[in-house]
């Protein structure tokens, strides 16, 4: 079962300079690689490289976060074309469909980002993650979470991880591959029949009056006129 995990950066003010631009940097570059993709009619992967990659390369992005942004670009065109194929832009003709399909796609400038094992590295001890970013590598970006988010990542973080932005604060969003809890068979079952002077019978015999409860409410209800007092 994949789930994903969320923790909270908390880097220095030199960090937070070279996360900041190593985001703007790469989604910059995710539009340009969009408008190489849709003048040659949203190629293959392979070929897009082909187009970009050199470029890439020379914008400063290393070989890995070239390739990310690449399949990142390749990726939205693939999911823009599966939500026009089930309708969910409406007919050929309406007015959302042909926005769509008539500009490049576009990426703000705080848009995620994926990393993967080359380009990020987790501390769990320390709470620490070693980072790329277009100014090289960060090194000790201290994260939170909670204990149960911890444990979670040290045993079954796997993947690709996501750096994000929201509202100058960056979070990374890592994929875990949790085991199914196993499935509990039941191998009897039991009846309930409710009631009001029996709150509930079982289908074993059992049975709970309901006296008590009833002179309960009552008494609820009695103090609740009294401290209302008498009506106008």
């Amino acid at each position: 079962m994949k789930l994903v995990t969320q923790v909270k950066l908390m880097p220095d003010a030199v960090q937070v300079s070279a996360l900041e631009r190593t985001l703007r940097t790469v989604n910059e570059a995710a539009n340009w690689v969009s408008k190489v993709a849709f003048e040659h009619g949203v190629p293959r992967e392979y070929e897009l490289r082909r187009h970009t990659y050199t470029e890439l390369k020379a914008r400063g992005l290393g070989a890995q976060a070239a390739q990310h942004v690449i399949k990142k670009v390749r990726d939205s065109y693939t999911t823009l074309r599966a939500n026009i194929r089930a309708g969910n832009l409406g007919k050929e003709s309406s007015r959302r469909r042909r926005k769509a399909e008539s500009k490049p796609i576009t990426f703000r400038s705080q848009a995620a980002q994926p990393y993967d094992d080359r380009c990020l590295s987790w501390q769990y001890d320390q709470q620490t993650v070693s980072i790329w970013t277009v100014e090289g590598r960060v090194k000790n970006v201290s994260f939170v979470c909670s204990p149960d988010a911890l444990k979670t990542l040290r045993d079954h973080r796997q993947g690709e991880s996501d750096l994000i932005e929201r509202d100058g604060v960056f979070y990374l969003l890592a994929t875990c591959d949790v085991p199914e809890a196993e499935q509990y068979e039941p191998d009897h079952f039991i009846g309930v029949d409710l009631g009001i002077a029996n709150i509930a019978t079982t289908s074993t015999g059992h049975q709970t009056a309901g006296r008590g409860l009833s002179r309960h409410r009552k008494g609820q209800l009695d103090l609740r006129k009294k401290l209302q007092g008498p009506s106008p």
